[in-house]
């Protein structure tokens, strides 16, 4: 059986792929109104033309065109799924916009080749990910010293910044994650491994934006 979303074991792969099974056709419908803090979380990215970058937990795509346009023609782009559903209307993505620079590996992430050092990472609401420490350090050893990570997506709000917030947070948590496990902090096994962080709060704190350097 799955775990609980709220068990301490932490992430479920088992559950995250049935989860994002049904999640597919829809995914892309259920985030549009929290698009502005991916292109947040890009710009937080600070890409230069040339640039190779780590979409971590690419989802279906929905990052791409943002990257695209920071990198250019000479950049690259590695994009990392475990939903085979999920991956493959990325992969649509790429070839209806011509993209020749993207690659596209569907693996959990903590088993994926990354046969780059690349230049920057993105978590965007990769919550199961950002809880399973060898995810982490199989992406950071896939980066540049000097390389900028950024994380963004749910949390918990905190006390005195709208606990009615966590009315939204929680149904929208149930839907995409299979652990509740870390909702406080979601960033915290990353900066243990990335070092020093600079965390902002967005949605009267029920979300976050943290960055760092490798």
């Amino acid at each position: 059986m799955p775990r609980r979303p709220d068990d301490p074991g932490g992430p479920d792969r088992d559950a995250a792929l049935a989860q994002y099974r049904q999640r597919a056709q829809v995914y892309d419908f259920e985030l549009a109104l929290l698009e502005p803090l991916r292109t947040e979380a890009i710009a937080a990215l600070a890409l230069r033309p040339g640039d190779v970058v780590l979409d971590v937990g690419c989802g279906t795509g929905l990052s791409l065109p943002g990257l695209m346009r920071a990198i250019g023609t000479g950049g690259r782009i590695i994009g990392i799924e475990q939903s085979p559903e999920m991956i493959e209307r990325a992969r649509q993505r790429v070839v209806d916009q011509g993209w020749t620079q993207v690659s596209l590996q569907c693996s959990p992430v903590e088993s994926a080749a990354i046969d780059v050092q690349g230049d920057a990472a993105l978590f965007h609401f990769t919550h199961d990910i950002l809880r399973r420490g060898d995810a982490i350090a199989n992406v950071l050893r896939g980066l540049k010293p000097g390389a900028r990570v950024v994380a963004s997506g749910l949390k918990w709000a905190p006390p005195g910044l709208g606990w009615g917030m966590n009315l939204f947070v929680l149904p929208a948590a149930l839907r995409s994650v299979t652990s509740l496990q870390g909702m406080g902090r979601p960033w915290s096994l990353l900066q243990e491994q990335l070092g020093p962080m600079r965390v902002q709060q967005r949605l009267m704190g029920g979300a976050y934006l943290a960055s760092g350097t490798r």
